[in-house]
């Protein structure tokens, strides 16, 4: 199967939303009256991002789901994609359930793909997404990472940790019940982009960034970005694990402190971190029931610059040394 070939068989489609879609030099996109192109960039590359062993359809979902997020991040609505595939081998296995994995999450939400590239060597997928975001009365509703202002609140979507317990796992480093590992590794594997929650936060949230690297690398671009600090209570956050929250199995296997380490600093959950006025407690509320995804509020901005953890009663926890992912560290 040859180059064009494959690209026919599994990554050609009707495109209506497009202008063009794949087959020329370029595609072609019509921004909506009154919207802003949002675009951001992605690459998953074997051995760094993924196991070899890995499902290639939940692959095609992971590789297409973390650039919705970052969509999500910024309260975007998905258009489009551009798709550009190193493969060692044109395999029909590999390549029909990637690519049904891949263009089934693109229809759940709407996301052409419009184009791309492919070539021969390692493993290497880089997809580029692009979104719309509305402009109301000259003013961009796209969510920032510059938005925070002292007195918000922080927040965080649905559940952080379980995908970085499900890494361990199949690393062989930690052992956890068949039950357990299925349901962490479903979230590894095939997160979910909480794309209707960014868009339900639009000009409620005050500033907002999706959860790869870890929550508290992640939050600290927002307070970096917005000139302020933060507080966060881990007597709350810790409870975001869902594998562990209430299960008796964790009891004794994993201490608290690892607990607390996955949900701070795990990754990998693209999850959204935002900010909001405490004023506006009953819009975020609202705002979570219209994107049927929970949220929780683990602490609050303060002007003071840094990022604080206090325990239950409040007293400040000691130093740890929760470090986020970083490719180069």
């Amino acid at each position: 199967m040859g180059e064009f070939d494959l690209i026919a068989r599994y990554f050609t489609r009707p495109t209506p939303r497009a202008v063009l879609g794949v087959g020329d030099d370029c595609a072609l996109l019509q921004p909506a009256p009154g919207t802003q192109m949002a675009i951001s960039c992605d690459m998953l590359v074997q051995g760094r991002h993924f196991f070899a062993d890995v499902d290639p359809a939940a692959l095609g979902h992971k590789a297409l789901a973390v650039n919705l997020s970052d969509l999500a991040a910024c309260g975007a609505t998905p258009l489009a994609f551009t798709l550009a595939l190193a493969l060692p081998l044109a395999d029909d296995a590999w390549l029909a359930p990637f690519s049904r994995g891949l263009l089934a999450l693109a229809d759940a939400h709407g996301c052409e793909l419009v184009g791309g590239d492919t070539t021969q060597g390692p493993l290497n997928i880089c997809i580029t997404v692009f979104g719309e975001v509305p402009v109301v009365h000259g003013r961009s509703q796209a969510l920032l990472r510059s938005g925070a202002r002292a007195g918000d609140d922080v927040y965080v979507s649905g559940t952080l940790g379980d995908a970085r317990l499900a890494l361990d796992a199949l690393r062989g480093t930690r052992a956890l019940p068949a039950t357990v590992l299925a349901e962490a590794r479903q979230r590894l594997e095939q997160p979910t982009p909480r794309v209707a929650l960014g868009q339900a936060l639009r000009g409620v949230a005050s500033a907002a960034i999706d959860v790869s690297d870890g929550l508290l690398g992640d939050l600290r671009h927002i307070l970096k970005a917005s000139g302020v600090g933060a507080t966060i209570d881990t007597s709350i956050a810790i409870n975001l694990i869902a594998s562990c929250t209430h299960k008796d199995w964790a009891t004794g296997l994993i201490s608290l402190n690892n607990q607390l380490e996955y949900v701070l600093a795990g990754g990998d959950d693209y999850e959204l971190a935002f900010t909001a006025p405490a004023s506006a407690r009953e819009a975020v509320q609202a705002a979570a029931r219209q994107a049927h995804t929970p949220v929780t509020r683990i602490g609050r901005i303060e002007p003071e610059a840094g990022l604080r953890l206090i325990d239950g009663q409040g007293q400040a926890l000691p130093p740890h040394s929760f470090a986020s992912f970083d490719h180069f560290a």
